[in-house]
């Protein structure tokens, strides 16, 4: 019978899917067979599953910490902002429908039954189930319905550990606070809590940690320092986004509003020769940059009004005309065609747009979504390469007839007939050290990491400051049969 334990937060952004990949590498490199959960998710940065599907990157990432393959019931409900008040919102992998977030609250009450599903499949094939929760159980003002935090563990007898982000100040009041606000049962459910990202000498917090342990009779865990190598990982949150200074090759990558699958920036940012600068709204892009990265979006044609709204496509344009390259991925690619239409409706109201005009293309907004694994090559010498596809629309026009990249025999991407321009549907290609390294040489640099080994070493080093820092046997002895 599998055993599983959930890892709630005392608020939003307190650590909680790095500390579940520390712990499922840790239990893993201990000999259980452990996979992670997460029940509802939100976030535009997903992952293509082994079984056909999309999962958030943060559970992907866990599953990988876990020696898996990502699989749908690791997130079953994955929530894609889309807008302000509404997102799409995606169900054991495929699309279920967009809603608008009073009506997701009436949608979510049909979706526990499809959430236990995966989690007793999961639960079926593995000895231990790490799950993560959403946001903070102390918004009790979203209790009634919830899947994500007590109405999930409430559901599949699953005993809770909180979490405290110390970093941000007041974590007292963050963990006692939560008791004090959580229902009664609810509040049974915690057996234990921690405190992460602290900085300085632990010791000094011994006295704040028995306040805790006295006030709530949850038994403490551990202090957990500050993970200087955090960076290394996929980030979850686009929030998390930061320039990384590094070498002389300049890339320079707007912050869309609705950016998505912008992991794709960080292999870029673990080599020694790159410097990858985020530009913010209100900054022009820079003048010296060797190229200019515009990244997938939930939203193209709203972030293609912002675009311009901020005068980068002027930008833009005089970056090309100083000899400078651009490349555009999934919706960065579709803005740098001759429009984009959307017949239908799916990112708004119907409507037909002018595009950025740099590559002859042209896109279609269709419903229908591609998700997949892909093996391809560069079409000048064949060098293969991997990556996934997780896109609507369909890109059509003469530009295609100087593909850049071929996968399965067909065509993808466009690119401008002097090759300063490139674009196309195909997310993680900088993951692949040859495709990778032959971009840098391009731009005058060298590519010298090895990407994926690091993400390896860096999750071996997360487990072991897990395993330095926390109680993990008293932690693994409160997971309880489910």
């Amino acid at each position: 019978m599998a055993r599983a334990i959930m890892i709630q937060g005392a608020g939003s952004n307190v650590g909680k899917s790095m500390i579940v990949a520390g712990l499922a590498r840790a239990a893993h490199l201990r000999g259980l067979s452990v996979a992670p959960f997460k029940p509802q998710n939100m976030s535009n940065n997903a992952a293509v599953t082994a079984d056909g599907g999309e999962i958030g990157r943060a559970q992907a990432l866990q599953a990988r910490a876990s020696g898996l393959a990502p699989l749908i019931d690791m997130n079953p409900v994955l929530l894609k902002p889309e807008s302000e008040t509404g997102a799409q919102v995606v169900v054991q992998g495929q699309r279920l429908t967009t809603a608008r977030a009073r009506d997701y609250a009436a949608l979510k009450l049909t979706l526990m039954p499809r959430v236990l599903e995966s989690f007793h499949r999961l639960a079926a094939r593995h000895e231990l189930i790490i799950v993560e929760g959403a946001g903070s159980p102390a918004e009790v003002n979203l209790r009634a319905g919830d899947i994500a935090n007590m109405g999930f563990a409430q559901a599949a007898g699953v005993p809770v550990i909180l979490l405290g982000d110390i970093d941000r100040g007041g974590v007292i009041a963050q963990l006692v606070g939560s008791h004090v606000v959580l229902a009664p049962e609810d509040a049974a459910l915690i057996r234990g809590f921690a405190v992460n990202k602290f900085r300085g000498d632990a010791s000094l917090f011994a006295d704040g940690m028995a306040f805790i342990a006295t006030r709530t009779g949850w038994t403490p865990l551990g202090i957990v320092p500050h993970f200087a190598d955090a960076w290394r990982l996929p980030a979850e949150d686009a929030a998390e986004i930061v320039t990384r200074p590094g070498g002389p090759i300049r890339i320079a990558v707007p912050r869309l509003n609705r950016i998505a699958n912008f992991d794709d920036l960080d292999p870029l940012s673990a080599e020694p020769d790159v410097s990858v600068t985020m530009i913010e709204p209100g900054r022009p892009l820079p003048g010296d940059a060797d190229l200019v990265l515009i990244p997938g979006t939930k939203s193209t044609i709203a972030d293609l009004a912002a675009f311009r709204a901020e005068g980068w496509d002027i930008d833009l344009r005089a970056h090309l005309r100083r000899g400078g390259r651009i490349m555009g991925i999934c919706g960065g690619y579709q803005m740098l065609g001759r429009s984009i239409a959307d017949p239908e409706g799916i990112e708004g109201s119907p409507s037909t747009v002018e595009g950025l005009g740099l590559l002859d293309v042209e896109t279609v907004m269709r419903p229908e979504k591609r998700l997949g694994l892909v093996e391809a090559r560069l079409c000048d010498d064949g060098t293969p390469l991997r990556g996934y596809e997780i896109h609507i629309g369909q890109t059509d026009g003469f530009g295609q007839a100087n593909p850049w990249i071929e996968i399965d025999g067909r065509p993808e991407g466009a690119a401008s007939a002097d090759g300063r321009v490139r674009g196309c549907y195909l997310h993680g290609l900088f993951a692949d050290d040859r495709f990778r390294a032959r971009m840098l040489a391009e731009l005058g640099g060298t590519g010298r990491t090895a990407y994926e080994d690091g993400v390896e070493a860096t999750l071996d080093a997360l487990a072991a400051h897990l395993e330095a820092h926390l109680d993990i046997d008293r932690l693994l002895a409160l997971a309880a049969p489910v």
